[in-house]
Parts: structure tokens; sequence; C-alpha cells
């Protein structure tokens, strides 16, 4: 008997760049790097496609939150690793607010509780 394997969740809008920018605070990272970052703590439940990536992150340097550098990666590779700002730490913490706030307002949706 095969079985289907359920679809993973999509990332909810607007959380790719909260996450880009939190996954940022624990060290510069290429895009690949920030990706497989994202995967590896969310234990594979979110993915994120390079046609989301790299776009995510050309708007959090067009906003001034990230900057970017050439370097060579641990395989010898040219590649552009992306550090936080301190704009985007900012902005990570106006972000996380905001989420925290939308999530909340979820739950009260969600719970059986009637509000008076």
């Amino acid at each position: 008997m095969l079985f289907k394997m359920a679809k993973k969740p999509d990332l909810l809008p607007g959380t790719l760049d909260m996450l880009i920018l939190k996954t940022l605070t624990r060290a510069p990272l290429h895009g690949y790097g920030i990706a497989l970052s994202i995967k590896r703590l969310s234990d594979d439940v979110l993915t994120v496609e390079e046609g989301s990536l790299y776009p995510a992150l050309q708007r959090l340097l067009l906003q001034g939150w990230v900057k970017a550098e050439w370097k060579m990666t641990e395989t010898n590779r040219r590649a552009r690793f992306y550090t936080l700002r301190s704009a985007g730490r900012k902005q990570l913490g106006v972000e996380l607010t905001q989420f925290e706030q939308m999530i909340a307002a979820i739950g009260r949706v969600l719970s059986d509780a009637q509000v008076a």
C-alpha cells in the first residue's frame, strides 16, 4: 500500500524576511547556507526555494537591513555572504512583535473560549 506524503506547509506571507533576519543573527551566511539553516532548524518542515530566497535577500539589501560581501565558501566557491546590520536587527524586533501578535490573535480565534 502506498501512502502519499503530506505536503510541507507553505511559509506564512511575510515570514520569510523575519526568518532570514533571525538566521543572520547567528552568523553571516551565503544564500544556500541561510536556506539550509532554516530547513535544519525547522526539522525539515520549512524549505526556502531559491525563487523566494534571492528576491527576499535583494529586498533586505535594498532596505539596508543586511549587507553583502563576496567571499569564498568552505568548499572554495565564491559566494555572497549576508550580514545583519543594526537596522536589520531593529526590524527583526518589529517583525517578531507583529508575528507574535498575529499568532496570539489566530490562537484566540481558534480557541473554544467565548469572548464576552
